[in-house]
């Protein structure tokens, strides 16, 4: 190889007391001996509250409970330089269901995966047969440890035979040897010893020994029986050490006191080996057949002993051709008279142990670290960057979606618009809420870009508009909150109801195809709202209310054009008596831009270019308005806070391929853990609009590409692949959770969806084609599409 080869390994680690852990642990290092080009890490599988004193090469670690952290470490590993990810797969190292848990990470990676599979199942379950054929699809090779695995992935699960390779378990390389000297060594009594080791669970079959050594020691009373090895740690902890007192209570009533010994200990690798190479013959009575690899019996048979065995599926090819003994399950008879034969035929035992250690040579740890070295080189020639998922979206159109009001209009009736749903149908004991009316008073008067349309979306305007004109206190606040009983159910809404309402009044104001009466109302709620606006002190609410200010102020209406209309119904609209100026929405528009500013300028660090200690909801809201005040004011000190803040919200949210927006789930604190969900559509919805604004106020074509992304986050350009957009309805789902995507599709989520939409249609054709472009230097174009894909953007350009 050219260059050094980095490998990452997930799985349970060592000093871990699981056999998977041991594993892990000998593969790393057979793969890494003798080669300095080849460097390995490993993330490491803690179980809840689990802690552990890990070697270096241990570089992550996950809490198998926690699936935020599987979503981590995958872009831990996506950032790294790690070429490949060899990953030790059994179901129960993983949570979930049948171990799903491991998805999270496997999908979202873009590294190929070598998958050692220690389980594969004859007759799964479904959950357990999807888990299986999810590995497959995800894995760039399989390896099993035995032809039994090859042909049951080949026959049940029609996994592809160019993806499997056997390579068998690991053994040490030790001598062909006598016992005696490991027998002093550990101070061992017993002629022969037995032996049986591992963690220690009722599927061993232990009892079936214990009742078929009475007869054998009447006639050798020498014959010690050893069980080495701690009870499994998930044993203990569900049913305690029940199976190890019921085994002691059988070895007092067979009387075998004196010829069963229990060593209760996990032992590390080098004294396992002693045990083993101390004993004569190693027994492995287990009860189930469906036993893919055993690392116990791999051992034995690498290190030369004569072997009693059950009829396992992994048994019966590693002890073929006269490798060992094959005893039914639970038949005592069948293993009182193998250890009879073994004991009184010493010859006979003698070439069935040379046999099982000549056969062992090829499954040296030495001989496995080269055959996955070989698998790993494979693996990366064949990886192909198209099929993997560094393309994973590529599902997502090619072209924005139509305007689709249909679900707006469901939730709609004549009184607003139904805050929340359940599975898409309107939840009308939830009610009603001027933040949702507000900002869909934004989504549509975006829409309108002509008389017609505005003719089209009168009903809608005109229902929403009521709603706020009744839903405005004496004061100039709003409510929020109105019951399905028509009745609010608050004194005045949140600061952030405030200016949500004048975010959509003042894009009624500005919009010219609305009605003069529509717009001079609409005038005069902003007018009433005035002695609230100024006392605004929430960043979010101001933000807002500049927004809403903003199309007033840009598109420069003038108040005389409702001073008749005003004036004609002046008593219905006290306390005021008269509509607010250009000059008192400018000095609103400014004094909270200047103190946002003054809110960045006291946060602000470093590493964290924030208005606040910590990142929460509608943030892209905060930097877009300090865009518009200065495209407004040309004040560029309002330009470098918006794009400094629309930069720190790209960095911490932008994986390279998709938005992981931050999740409400404790939110994002300086110095904290970005949360991974709730995620919620508003973010990205806002994120848009944002990206938007700051193209067209500075001309980077950054910013508009990432539109487009923040955008097809709707789309399943997210993190968990899911399409939240319902093409047929027009809805959209309220979030993404831990458990997956939440399919009420409340009316917060579609009105996000709209207003981003409509950012974004503006300037479609140019969003696609710059995208296209740059994926095009990828190398997944030839190069007459992409000189054709430069002439289109340089007409855009032009354009």
């Amino acid at each position: 190889m050219n260059k050094q080869l980095k490998v990452l390994f997930i799985g349970t680690y060592v000093p871990k007391e699981c056999g998977i852990a041991t594993f892990t642990a000998d593969l790393l290092n057979s793969v890494s001996w003798g080669y300095n080009d080849i460097h390995c890490e490993v993330i490491a599988l803690n179980d809840p509250s689990e802690t552990h004193n890990y070697p270096d090469e241990v570089v992550f670690q996950i809490q198998r409970d926690r699936i935020e952290d599987y979503y981590r470490a995958a872009d831990y590993i996506n950032q790294s330089d790690i070429d490949i990810v060899c990953l030790q797969h059994e179901f129960g190292l993983f949570w979930g269901n049948a171990g799903d848990y491991i998805f999270a990470l496997l999908s979202g990676i873009n590294k190929p995966v070598i998958s050692t599979m220690h389980t594969v199942i004859r007759e799964p379950e479904p959950e357990y047969r999807v888990s299986t054929e999810k590995l497959i699809r995800y894995s760039e090779k399989l390896i099993v440890m035995s032809q039994t695995a090859v042909d049951m992935l080949k026959d049940v699960y029609k996994a592809p035979a160019d993806k499997i390779e056997l390579i068998f378990h690991g053994v040490p390389d030790y001598p062909f040897d006598t016992c005696d000297k490991y027998k002093k060594m550990l101070n061992l009594k017993g002629s022969p010893l037995v032996l049986t080791f591992g963690l220690l669970s009722p599927n061993k079959g232990i009892e079936s020994m214990l009742d078929a050594l009475p007869e054998v020691v009447s006639q050798y009373p020498d014959l010690v029986y050893l069980i080495l090895g701690a009870t499994h740690p998930m044993i203990k902890k569900n049913f305690g050490e029940a199976y190890r007192e019921y085994l002691k209570n059988k070895v007092s009533e067979l009387g075998l006191e004196k010829n069963v010994v229990f060593h209760d200990k996990f032992v590390e690798k080098e004294e396992l080996c002693k045990y083993i190479l101390a004993s004569d013959i190693y027994v492995s009575p287990y009860l189930s057949k469906e036993q893919i690899v055993s690392g116990a019996l791999t051992y034995a048979i690498g290190m030369g002993k004569a072997i009693i065995s059950t009829p396992y599926w992994y048994a019966q090819e590693m002890l073929a051709d006269n490798r060992g003994l094959l005893v039914d399950f639970g038949d005592t008879n069948g293993f009182r008279d193998s250890l009879l034969h073994l004991i009184e035929s010493p010859e006979e035992c003698d070439n069935m142990r040379k046999k099982a250690y000549d056969f062992g040579r090829k499954m040296t740890w030495k001989n496995v670290g080269k055959q996955y070295n070989t698998v790993f080189t494979k693996a990366l020639k064949s990886y192909s960057a198209y099929s993997s998922t560094s393309n994973r979206f590529s599902f997502l159109p090619n072209e924005l979606p139509e305007v689709k009001l249909d679900y707006l209009k469901l939730l709609t009736d004549d009184v607003g618009i139904i805050q929340h749903s359940n599975l898409g149908v309107p939840a009308r004991h939830h009610g009603y809420s001027t933040d949702d009316v507000g900002r869909a008073l934004v989504a549509l008067t975006k829409l309108i870009d002509s008389q017609k349309k505005a003719e089209e979306l009168w009903k809608l305007i005109t229902t929403y508009m009521s709603f706020l004109e009744h839903a405005q206190t004496e004061t100039g606040h709003f409510h929020n909150f109105m019951s399905y009983k028509r009745e609010f159910l608050d004194e005045k809404g949140s600061e952030d109801t405030l200016g949500r309402a004048i975010y959509g009044l003042g894009h009624v104001v500005s919009c010219p195809y609305l009605s003069r009466n529509m717009r001079t109302l609409a005038h005069t709620l902003i007018s009433k709202a005035m002695p609230e606006m100024k006392k605004l002190s929430y960043p979010r609410a101001k933000a807002y209310t500049m927004c809403g200010l903003y199309e007033i102020l840009r598109t420069d209406v003038d108040v005389d054009e409702f001073e008749p209309v005003f004036n004609s119904r002046r008593d219905a609209v006290k306390p005021i008596d008269s509509l607010a100026s250009k000059d008192d929405f400018e000095s609103i528009f400014i004094s909270h831009a200047d103190s946002l500013v003054e809110l960045y300028e006291a946060n602000h660090k470093e590493d964290w270019d924030w208005f606040e200690p910590i990142v929460t909801y509608s943030n892209a809201k905060l930097s877009e308005a300090l865009l518009l005040a200065y495209d407004y004011t040309k004040d560029r000190t309002y330009r470098k806070v918006g794009l400094a803040t629309l930069d720190f919200l790209t960095e911490i949210q932008w994986k390279g391929d998709f938005f992981d927006v931050v999740g409400n789930d404790g939110w994002y604190s300086y110095n904290g853990e970005k949360p991974i969900f709730d995620q919620q559509p508003i973010e990205a919805g806002y994120l848009t609009q944002a990206y938007i604004s700051a193209y067209e106020i500075v001309r980077d074509r950054k910013y508009l590409e990432l539109a487009k992304y923040a955008f097809e986050y709707f789309l399943g350009r997210n993190r968990l692949q899911a399409v939240m957009y319902d093409y047929s309805t027009g809805a959209v789902c309220d979030g993404l959770n831990r458990d997956g995507m939440n399919c009420n599709q409340g009316a917060e989520s579609v009105i996000c969806f709209l207003m981003a939409l409509t950012s974004l249609n503006k300037h479609m054709k140019k969003a696609f084609s710059t995208t296209l472009l740059q994926s095009s230097t990828s190398g997944e174009l030839d190069d007459g599409a992409l000189e054709k894909r430069k002439s289109l953007l340089s007409a855009n350009q032009a354009e």
